[in-house]
């Protein structure tokens, strides 16, 4: 599914989005929506639970984390993990690889036509590749 330009997402076109993907559109559910999609930036979940209880505070971490395993599921977002204690969701499901810099955090997109993977291994018998994610780690030049 093409994604909608920034610009374009509102909390009422949130609820049709969820339900494009299957998904009952309940309050906290629109507003993590609307928190990911409305940026269109990498946030990990605790980002998200600040952003969603500035409006409103009665989003739990749990009902977060809940969320966005759901959107995971439905494939409305991807989980991008750059080492087992930072983990970001991306609003931008379509195939992308990251650059991400140690030193601040950050997370940006590579186009996926800027990197050629060449020679994986044989898959196992019965499986299929769901997909390659390329994380590259980078952080500022020392003199």
């Amino acid at each position: 599914m093409r994604a909608m330009k920034a610009a374009t997402y509102t909390r009422d076109n949130m609820a049709d989005l969820l339900r494009r993907h299957g998904i009952n559109p309940t309050h906290q559910r629109i507003e993590i929506a609307y928190a990911l999609f409305s940026r269109q930036e990498h946030l990990s979940a605790d980002q998200i639970l600040s952003i969603v209880n500035l409006r409103h505070a009665e989003t739990s971490k749990a009902t977060v984390y809940n969320t966005l395993n759901l959107f995971l599921q439905k494939r409305l977002i991807r989980e991008v993990i750059v080492d087992p204690n930072k983990v970001f969701y991306d609003p931008n499901t379509h195939e992308h690889h990251h650059f991400y810099d140690v030193a601040t955090g950050q997370l940006t997109d590579i186009d996926a036509s800027a990197i050629q993977v060449t020679g994986l291994p044989q898959l196992p018998d019965g499986v299929v590749t769901e997909g390659v994610d390329i994380v590259i780690r980078i952080r500022p030049k020392t003199a």
